[in-house]
């Protein structure tokens, strides 16, 4: 696809800081990547057989998710958030949705670090949501109901409908124009939106970043043992990325 089709790159998207942090961008689209892709034109439609769909890999065990179709969900919103391109993979070929499935079942998802009593009143815009609703609770409904979403509007599975399509329903959740019980929709995307990110970037050991590809793409070194090889030199050094575990 030619550069002036494509409006942002992602080459020069992960250019700035802000990505790695989630950084809201294109004001009312989808934050992040998922803004620029719905200017991005597609060969998929939503009348692809199976065959023509990307499946998603299997080859890994779940630890929270126990229905492989509400992973499989998970996993292809992520991609329209951080897709694979000219530059790299996108969340799936990094194994970003392995990575969420991970912190779901762990300490994240059980909000283990965060006061949990009430009362829950609907706060200021500054203070976040106010939900008793635990992360593993919210992502399990929103992956629900972006499903849920697709075949009312769209007659189909979520996994199955076209890009521009699954786009609409992200843009839809950001802006809370689809109503989740408990808690906002536009929550459940600004965290959906920011463990993506975070499982792109993470150290590997944590069953995201795969091959350190996400570190790659950013010219990001990992851990290195020292620098003092190349600490006196002027010009920008490439160098081989080493996660966390190769120190020990």
């Amino acid at each position: 696809m030619a550069e002036e089709k494509k409006g942002v790159s992602r080459r020069d998207f992960l250019k700035t800081g802000s990505i790695a942090a989630g950084t809201l961008v294109g004001g009312g689209l989808i934050g992040g990547l998922v803004g620029y892709n719905m200017k991005r034109n597609t060969k998929t439609t939503s009348k692809e057989t199976k065959e023509d769909v990307k499946e998603t890999p299997s080859t890994r065990g779940l630890m929270f998710f126990q229905k492989q179709h509400d992973f499989n969900v998970l996993a292809e919103a992520c991609e329209r958030i951080f897709p694979e391109d000219d530059l790299g993979p996108g969340a799936i070929g990094l194994e970003v949705p392995y990575f969420i499935d991970n912190q779901l079942a762990g300490s994240y998802g059980s909000n283990a670090t965060n006061y949990m009593l009430g009362p829950f009143h609907e706060g200021e815009a500054t203070q976040g949501t106010q939900t008793p609703m635990l992360r593993s609770e919210i992502f399990l409904l929103g992956v629900q109901q972006m499903d849920k979403e697709a075949k009312k509007r769209f007659d189909g599975d979520f996994t199955k409908i076209a890009d521009k399509e699954k786009d609409e329903i992200l843009t839809d959740l950001q802006n809370d124009d689809i109503k989740m019980k408990g808690v906002n929709s536009s929550e459940f995307f600004n965290l959906l939106r920011s463990v993506t990110l975070e499982g792109a970037y993470a150290d590997p050991i944590y069953n995201g970043n795969l091959n350190m590809e996400g570190w790659r793409m950013k010219g990001f070194p990992g851990h290195q043992m020292s620098y003092k090889e190349v600490i006196e030199q002027e010009d920008f050094q490439e160098m081989e990325p080493k996660p966390i575990n190769s120190m020990y």
